[in-house]
């Protein structure tokens, strides 16, 4: 399952791309003496825009200094402290991050956008509980955030609050008809619960939205195989490792939420000769490294 890229939904939700006209278009200040404070307030806030404009682009390492020095220049303004934080999220340094976007969470206690990067922060940390918190606060605040809703049926799965899960991921789709992780995840979901036919009904949904959608095409072949359809099975089974090589990796399918139910009967089904011979022939076929 794809993950969503959560520094770009930053920007969108906190309105960062048109936030000041740029004032400098250099990283560092040069000496000026006697800047008054409105000079300051806009040379951070054009600072901030172009932290705001590199990260867009996935430059993190040359956003972090700009947003560094927008929160000395601008210190009052929640938006530096919230995409700071995010920028640290995205370069894995989830401690940090969670520091400096409850600063951005002090500064302005009612704004969503940061209680939804909270709410991702800690799940990625693996407080699910706080995950939830953050999560459900900014839902109530603005409820019409399909990610957030699919973010927090992830946590409620992580807790074994499968019905709760499931409610939320049924939310997320109503509002994003092409949101297919959701139904992908119902299926995680019942699969788990011993649900084999609703499970493989939803991941034949999920595929329908998108053909090419390598995680619910795996999962259908091993709930298949387990049924004894065999060759459908081997058939899915091997477009799904020619869409996506990682979904063999058992340690990217836990990330990506199969229960052990599900991971052992993919053991089982990755062990058969037929799919033995495939893996060897999607691994020969990627570029070796330069």
């Amino acid at each position: 399952m794809p993950n969503r890229t959560l520094i770009l939904s930053v920007l969108a939700t906190l309105s960062l791309w048109n936030i000041a006209q740029p004032v400098m278009g250099q990283a560092l200040i040069p000496y000026t003496p006697a800047l008054n404070s409105e000079q300051l307030e806009q040379t951070g806030l054009g600072l901030l825009e172009e932290a705001a404009q590199l990260t867009r682009f996935q430059q993190y390492q040359l956003a972090l200094p700009r947003a560094e020095l927008a929160t000395q220049l601008i210190p009052e303004n929640y938006q530096a402290w919230a995409l700071l934080g995010s920028l640290y999220l995205q370069l894995e340094n989830l401690d940090k991050g969670i520091e400096l976007l409850q600063k951005a969470s002090n500064l302005a206690p009612r704004e969503a956008g940061v209680q939804f990067i909270l709410g991702e922060a800690y799940f990625k940390k693996g407080d699910y509980q706080k995950s939830i918190q953050f999560l459900e606060a900014a839902l109530k605040a603005d409820p019409n955030v399909p990610g957030a809703l699919f973010d927090l049926g992830n946590a409620y799965y992580k807790l074994g609050r499968f019905e709760q899960a499931i409610l939320q991921y049924e939310k997320a789709f109503a509002q994003e008809k092409n949101l297919w992780p959701a139904i992908n995840n119902v299926g995680l979901v019942k699969y788990e619960q011993g649900e084999i036919e609703t499970a493989i009904a939803k991941w034949r949904q999920a595929i329908t939205i998108d053909p090419k959608a390598a995680e619910p095409i795996l999962a259908l072949a091993v709930a298949l195989y387990q049924k004894g359809q065999t060759q459908e099975a081997l058939s899915l089974g091997e477009m799904a490792l020619g869409l996506d090589s990682r979904y063999a990796d058992f340690e990217y399918l836990k990330e990506n939420l199969w229960g052990d139910r599900l991971l052992n009967d993919t053991q089982k089904f990755l062990a058969t000769p037929q799919m033995q011979k495939i893996l060897v022939e999607v691994k020969d076929a990627q570029p070796s490294s330069p």
